[in-house]
């Protein structure tokens, strides 16, 4: 496991001031969410065969873009990483992390969230208000 401040030297996306840089990142293979996006592993999303192709390069991909000109969800890899976006709706593409890589999923007002080997679905999240609707980051 590497910490906030090591992950940020070596990817350059920063964090908010007030999250500890000295914090060490868990790497985790299971399903878990970072803000208004959640990692589903494929065999819990129904989607057990699914696998991406296409490498994640070394500047990451955004998996959401901020709204309104906010912040990013950004996906990093350390090692073989491969990512393949979908063309609309809820599941925002598909993740494949090969055994020995981790990828990140990084932003600045939520830190980092490692994820470990495997292949997962990646999704935004919606809550019930009024309506359904996107959880808004």
């Amino acid at each position: 496991m590497r910490t906030v401040n090591e992950l940020i030297s070596t990817h350059g996306v920063d964090i908010d001031e007030h999250l500890d840089r000295e914090a060490t990142v868990p790497v985790t293979a299971g399903l878990q969410r970072q803000g208004d996006v959640i990692v589903i592993p494929a065999v819990m999303a129904g989607r057990g065969r699914a696998e991406a192709i296409t490498r994640v390069p070394a500047a990451g991909v955004a998996v959401v873009r901020g709204e309104a000109g906010g912040n990013t969800h950004l996906l990093l890899a350390a090692g073989s990483v491969y990512y393949h976006p979908a063309p609309a709706g809820l599941t925002l593409g598909v993740l494949t992390v090969a055994p020995g890589a981790v990828a990140y999923l990084a932003h600045p007002e939520h830190g980092y969230a490692g994820i470990g080997p495997g292949t997962y679905v990646i999704r935004r999240q919606r809550e019930q208000a009024d309506v359904i609707r996107m959880v808004a980051d």
